[in-house]
């Protein structure tokens, strides 16, 4: 397979599912982490190796090493893996999923920003979502008439701070989230709640409904719930790793102990929180997002850029809410008709943020 992202929280776990079922690894992508690299390189053996920086190449353990986004296009359409992990973080991951489309490869996507600014331009016949979310939900799909879907959060970072303080956390308060360890990008998006905004747009497009709501649950061990029209609620119950939905994607099915079992006694009872706007501005647009998935992109393009700026600390934590609601409210009437207007969306959104 070939992995994009294989030093970021996702990638590793990947690896960790390629070593336990032996599976060829044959494109190693990464961004700065060369240390690590070196060390996935030694022991996978990758036949090719894409990095970010051609400055790096020199550094990196292979012979047969190219950097760029023009190198991970190349890289796809050469292989001879069929699987595709997109661990990429953010719109750069975009392109990558249209090419592994484009050649018939199958997609394990990690990559949520691909579904969330193109989920209409994409063929999900070949595309598996490594989510947990996504994942709980596919896998309590029965054949019985469905009413609703309701995804959990962690309630992020700051879920038990005093809302008065907020204005005044640190970069470092903001990254440490309570039940995950994950990239710096996808900690600070779970503390605005943004991730979950993701994630809904996602389900929309993965299950074709607008029928999906988010709720916190603050164990991070249910992670997603079907409610049936008959009244009945079935729950996904895991304890916190991505490797279950990832062996999933790529394998298609398990049947091999992935995952130690929820001990509910150990754990004893479960919270669950309304999400609430105080704490979590962008949700008063949730449903204006939901019954307009266009927005997907105006969304994405102002959160990546509003969250640069606060991991730059030019910005305060309540600037990254206040900067993406800005963004929505000026292009609410945005639309997409091709792949090349989602790309001019885009770049009008990022250059308005940027002022």
């Amino acid at each position: 397979m070939i992995v994009l992202g294989s030093t970021g929280s996702i990638g590793v776990n990947t690896l960790n599912i390629a070593r336990k079922f032996n599976l060829n690894v044959e494109v190693l992508v990464a961004g700065n982490n060369i240390e690590l690299l070196n060390k996935q390189i030694e022991e996978f053996k990758p036949k090719y190796v894409v990095i970010a920086n051609k400055e790096d190449i020199s550094k990196v353990s292979h012979t047969n090493v190219q950097a760029g986004q023009e190198a991970i296009l190349q890289v796809i359409e050469n292989s001879e893996a069929q699987t595709v992990v997109n661990a990429l973080v953010g719109f750069l991951g975009l392109r990558p999923t249209l090419k592994a489309i484009e050649c018939g490869k199958k997609i394990a996507l990690a990559n949520k920003e691909s579904l969330v600014v193109a989920g209409k331009f994409i063929d999900q016949t070949k595309l598996s979502p490594i989510d947990s979310e996504h994942f709980g939900l596919w896998y309590l799909l029965q054949d019985r008439k469905i009413s609703s879907m309701t995804i959990t959060a962690s309630g992020g970072s700051f879920r038990d701070y005093p809302l008065n303080e907020l204005s005044k956390v640190s970069i470092k308060e903001a990254l440490n989230h309570p039940n995950w360890s994950m990239g710096n990008k996808i900690t600070i998006d779970s503390a605005t709640m943004t991730n979950k905004m993701f994630e809904l747009i996602e389900a929309a497009w993965l299950f074709d409904t607008r029928k999906v709501d988010a709720i916190i649950e603050t164990k991070s061990l249910i992670h997603a719930m079907v409610n049936f029209e008959d009244g009945s609620t079935t729950a996904h119950i895991a304890n916190a790793s991505m490797q279950l939905p990832i062996a999933y994607a790529i394998l298609g099915k398990c049947d091999e102990n992935i995952l130690e079992p929820v001990d509910l006694l150990k754990v004893g009872s479960l919270e669950f929180r309304a999400i609430e706007e105080e704490r979590y501005p962008i949700w008063q647009v949730k449903d204006k997002i939901l019954n307009n998935l266009d927005l997907g992109v105006v969304l994405n393009a102002a959160n990546e850029v509003a969250v640069a700026k606060f991991l730059d600390s030019k910005i305060g934590f309540l600037d990254i809410s206040k900067i993406t609601l800005k963004a929505l409210d000026k292009f609410s009437d945005a639309s997409a008709n091709s792949i090349d207007e989602i790309f001019n969306i885009d770049k009008e959104v990022r250059k308005y943020c940027e002022s």
